[in-house]
């Protein structure tokens, strides 16, 4: 199944009291490279992140977003500072008594005073938090592979429409060759005909020079190279697991005997349409770059 590197994930779900929401997005990259945001209390979760997603996705650089709401409060137990309260309170109705003050302290007045509150954060369960984590993020995964699948076909329709039109273009080189060797024969003998005026031409010679030139210009070799990486690319567009590299080592071949047909050949046409080919390959060089 060829991936596209680009994509998008979200999961969103409410459990064990939390509110939990995981992104991932991507974008083309040589290798795997990982980047987590999340919440400073649970940074032991970049790493299990880290290690989940690497088992599904092998390039691309990849960027993971976790936020944790603890909707229930579950993550704090507030106390009252009760000692703290008492001494607030004797210290001020003493006060009230030396200065003749009247005793009207009320609890909302007293809750205003600093430190009457104690903030205890709970110790939570890493592997239970982790838990709940991975199964947000299963689901954030699965919308980000989909989405990588769905461009992944787009690319290898198109990749595939493009490889056919290759084939088309070396059958056209294949069906040239041969009448690029007749014409040099045929121009060799006018030519010769034209200095020797007339007189008896060595038909061997011809035949000699003819065949010279023919082996220093035949692409056969070439354009049958080109028909096998032909079908060995529609054979990796078919294969399930990733073949980003695969693909990227293969087109480089594509461009070699490109390059080669384009140097040998002696003729117009076949210059043309190496200059067709090179400007295909190109194209489905642009899209490997963003094959898993």
């Amino acid at each position: 199944m060829i991936r596209s590197m680009t994509g998008y994930g979200r999961g969103q779900q409410t459990l064990d009291g939390r509110e939990i929401l995981v992104e991932i997005k991507s974008v083309n990259h040589r290798y795997f490279e990982f980047s987590a945001r999340v919440p400073r209390a649970y940074g032991y979760l970049e790493e299990k992140l880290k290690s989940f997603i690497q088992s599904k996705v092998s390039r691309g650089k990849v960027d993971v977003g976790v936020t944790v709401f603890n909707i229930e409060g579950k993550d704090a137990q507030i106390e009252v500072n009760k000692s703290i309260a008492v001494g607030y309170v004797d210290a001020l109705r003493k006060a009230n008594q030396d200065i003749g003050l009247t005793d009207d302290l009320t609890l909302s007045q007293l809750i205003r005073l600093p430190d009457i509150f104690n903030v205890i954060k709970n110790t939570e369960d890493e592997e239970v938090i982790w838990n709940d984590v991975k199964i947000v993020a299963e689901e954030a995964l699965r919308n980000f592979v989909s989405m990588r699948e769905a461009e992944g076909q787009k690319m290898k329709d198109d990749i595939k429409s493009r490889l056919d039109y290759i084939g088309e273009l070396v059958s056209k080189v294949e069906e040239r060759s041969p009448m690029v060797t007749e014409a040099y024969r045929e121009r060799l003998y006018n030519k010769l005909c034209e200095i020797l005026n007339d007189k008896k031409i060595d038909e061997q010679r011809i035949l000699t020079e003819a065949a010279i030139f023919s082996e220093k210009t035949a692409v056969d070799e070439e354009t049958v190279r080109l028909k096998s990486h032909i079908n060995q690319f529609n054979s990796l567009l078919e294969v399930k697991e990733p073949v980003g590299r695969k693909l990227d080592f293969l087109i480089q071949e594509f461009n070699r005997e490109s390059n080669t047909i384009g140097s040998k050949a002696q003729d117009v046409e076949i210059t043309k349409i190496v200059v067709e080919l090179k400007s295909e390959i190109e194209k489905i060089r642009e899209q490997i770059q963003n094959i898993e």
